[in-house]
């Protein structure tokens, strides 16, 4: 019994129309999804397969197994650098986030020149973040810069002295240079989710008595809880895997103090050409972030499943 004899009424010929209409979309994706697999998925599998070669500096890669993941985990040097990420995470996206989050309320609201203050606001994000980290390291040198004098006399440092050399400040350097790069993300998506709350909602909790911190907890958190959700996980990865500032601010020193993942990789890559090595601290960092999200992921399944 043929396929079209299979459903009861079915006309010849209506199978292969509906396999083809299912067919249809595929087709036409299928240059985007070719495209993307060679410039992504080849490459990940191809940089997960260096984790397990060792790389000399002539001859070919030779197979060895998990050596270069046990050598991970006796290095000192990589937990530093786990224990830095996750400080230069952390205390970039904390203050980025709540950064963004006051910027785009206010710029919500009307006021006179609000179309300059939007364009000074996305400034830092249309910067090179190679300039960034020139500027910054500039503006942290006692010599030619003012925030050392400045910090101290707000009493945050005892003398002016450049906070970059220093091993227990160093890594505060390069996180108010990423907090400035990174506000203005935050500032434009939460924005756009701002602007998409009906007012309705607004007017008809004033009418009904609530306070202003009633309207932000019951009515503008619970709207911007997807969006939040989705920026934060999209900007924990970036900052976690953002190399740049910290390389062209500090190079990951002074004693490795401000040496995060991404910076080790860098340096064990290509300062060392242990390419097999620095591929096991990529897989590690890969893994962890994709635990990262899954978790996120989830939670914010869950919270929408509760509302």
């Amino acid at each position: 019994m043929t396929a079209t004899h299979a459903i009861p009424g079915a006309r010849p010929g209506s199978f292969r129309r509906a396999l083809g209409n299912a067919l249809e979309p595929w087709l036409y994706l299928s240059p985007a999804i070719i495209l993307l697999t060679l410039s992504m998925l080849v490459p990940l599998i191809v940089g997960l397969s260096y984790a397990f070669q060792n790389f000399g500096p002539f001859g070919k890669p030779t197979w060895i197994g998990l050596k270069n993941f046990e050598t991970l985990l006796g290095d000192a040097n990589f937990w530093r650098a786990l224990k830095n990420t996750v400080w230069w995470t952390v205390g970039s996206l904390v203050f980025q986030f709540f950064g963004g989050l006051g910027l785009a309320l206010l710029l919500n609201r009307p006021f006179r020149g609000k179309r300059v203050v939007q364009a000074l606001v996305f400034l830092p994000w249309a910067v090179p973040t190679f300039l960034s980290g020139l500027v910054f390291a500039w503006l942290f040198n006692p010599v030619v810069g003012p925030l050392p004098y400045w910090m101290a006399d707000l009493g945050l440092l005892s003398e002016p002295l450049n906070i970059l050399s220093d091993p227990d400040l160093a890594m505060w350097g390069p996180i108010l240079a990423n907090i400035w790069f990174g506000i203005p993300f935050f500032a434009i998506t939460l924005l756009a989710a701002l602007q998409a709350i009906p007012g309705d909602f607004y007017e008809a909790a004033a009418i009904d008595g609530a306070s202003a911190w009633q309207r932000f907890t019951k009515i503008t958190v619970p709207f911007l809880a997807p969006t939040i959700a989705i920026t934060v996980l999209l900007r924990t990865i970036w900052i976690a895997t953002f190399a740049d500032l910290i390389w062209v601010m500090t190079n990951g020193g002074p004693a490795n103090a401000t040496n995060i993942l991404s910076t080790y990789i860098f340096s064990q890559a290509f300062t060392r050409l242990n390419f097999g090595y620095a591929s096991a601290v990529a897989t590690v960092l890969l893994l962890l972030l994709l635990l990262y999200a899954g978790i996120l992921i989830r939670m914010r399944k869950s919270l929408l499943a509760g509302q």
